[in-house]
Parts: C-alpha cells; structure tokens; sequence
C-alpha cells in the first residue's frame, strides 16, 4: 500500500527539521505524499516545494491553525493551499500571531517573577526561524531543571491552570473554516479527540460541516484502536473525508517518527489524492 503522511511540522514552527530534510526522509522511507503543516505560519512552504523538486514524494502545502471553539482551543489543517495564496494566509495570520506574541512574552514575564527564568528574546534568538509557542518555553524550563519533562512541563507551568499561561484570543473555527475553503483549500479537522469527547464532536461537526469542513483526522499518533474506529465512524457518518498525519516534530518529540507515528501509522495515499481532488 501507498503511504503518505499528512500532518508534519519543521522548524518554521515548533519542529527541529528543515523541509528539505523532511522531504529527504520521506523519500527515503518510502511516502509517497508529505504535507507540511506548521503552526501559524506558511513560512516553510517555499521550500518545502522546492525541496521536493524532481523527488518521488509529493509536497502538500498546508498550515495548523489554531482556532477558537466556545472557548477550547481547536487545530485546524489547512492542506493543499494553493501557492498563489501563501502571502494572503501570511497576511490573514498577521494579527493571529501578533496577539501570540504579547501573550508569549507575558507567560515569561510571569514565569520569570515566580522563580522560573525564561528570556522571550534570547529565545526568539535561538529559535530565529520558529513561530515560538509553549513547546520552546517548555524545553527551557525543563533544560534549567524546573521541570522534569516538556510534557511535564505543559501539565504544570504551562496549563492554563496554573495561572501564568493565558491564551491569546483566536478566530473561530467556523469563519477559519470558511477562510480555508474561500483559497481553495481543504479544512481538516486535526486530532479531534485530544480536545472534544465524542458527545462534543457530535455536537461540533454539523455546523463545522456546514461552514465547510471537508475531512477528519481519523489516523493520528496517539490514538488507540478503538479511538481510531470511532474517528473513522464519524467521518462516515458526517461524510467528512478521512484523513491521517503523524504529527512529526523531530527532536522535539522524539518517540513520533515521520510517517510511522509511534510504529502502528500507515495513511493511506488514497485519502490524500481524494482531499486534493475535492479542491481543485
């Protein structure tokens, strides 16, 4: 069977790899398809197309959008974003990524008052070509010893909780959806089980659908079989186009492997053929 992987990051957001090297690992485990899906941000495309030049893999221009949803934080992919409408998604995320930086620097501001130093400009400086998030804040406080791990990390200082953390406001889902779909692009739903129950996603996807949800992330890292069976009943259901990534981010999450996931992931090309004949 034909694989491909449609959920990858590099470090024009929050992975460690360039999109030449993810192209280059792609071939050389055999995806036939790799969309890169960074965070906010198109910056990677340009090269991720470019690198893929001449290669047997497929490069699939696409973003991770964070977007609002009564109050939870959802991730939307975008993929197969027409190359024409890169400068439009980069000015449209302009404000988006804005608000995300004040609220960076006020997480380490805060976290810094309470005893857990971090320097939002010495990191921007390490990371000079990352959309920095809470994954960057957290390798630092796990680096100085202030947590045990970025997971850690993310359970304790960085949840919402906690009081030092507080999300920027972000569009909602339904005009983000409508966004995507308006540049002929394919909205997907990302890993729609670690925010909403099944309950939540019944009750979610009939207006995301009729805003313009074509597709749903059925195969997905971290989930179990049965999360998996269910996933792919509601996209039957809601007759939402399957869909599959490994979320890669390279060192950053190190047991999450490029196409494989964890070992058991295996995206068929097929899906990824169908979702870019939906948009075209």
């Amino acid at each position: 069977m034909r694989v491909c992987d449609l959920h990858t990051h590099s470090h024009f957001s929050d992975g460690s790899w360039s999109p030449k090297q993810l192209i280059a690992e792609a071939k050389r485990i055999g995806l036939t398809a790799l969309a890169l899906t960074d965070h906010n941000t198109v910056a990677g495309l340009p090269a991720l197309l470019k690198a893929a030049e001449g290669t047997t893999v497929t490069a699939i221009p696409g973003c991770e959008f964070s977007v609002d949803y009564r109050g939870k934080e959802l991730h939307l992919l975008a993929l197969f974003i027409p190359p024409k409408h890169f400068q439009t998604i980069a000015d449209h995320l302009q404000e988006v990524n804005d608000r995300k930086v004040q609220s960076n620097r006020d997480l380490c501001a805060a976290l810094t008052a309470a005893g857990y130093p971090v320097d939002y400009d010495a990191l921007c400086r390490r990371f000079p070509k990352s959309r920095i998030n809470r994954a960057h804040i957290a390798e630092v406080l796990t680096e100085n010893g202030h947590t045990q791990s970025v997971k850690y990390a993310f359970d304790t200082l960085l949840h919402t909780d906690a009081g030092y953390y507080v999300p920027p406001p972000r569009p909602t889902v339904e005009e983000t959806i409508a966004f995507v779909r308006e540049l002929g692009a394919a909205p997907v739903l990302a890993h729609p089980f670690l925010q909403l129950d099944e309950p939540q996603l019944r009750e979610f996807l009939p207006s995301a659908k009729q805003a313009g949800l074509l597709g749903l992330e059925v195969y997905y890292t971290k989930y179990d079989e049965a999360t998996t069976r269910c996933a792919c009943e509601l996209a039957a259901e809601f007759e939402l186009l399957p869909s599959g990534g490994s979320d890669f981010h390279g060192d950053a999450k190190p047991d999450t492997k490029l196409g494989v996931g964890t070992g058991q992931l295996a995206v068929p090309t097929v899906w990824a053929e169908v979702i870019g004949r939906a948009v075209r």
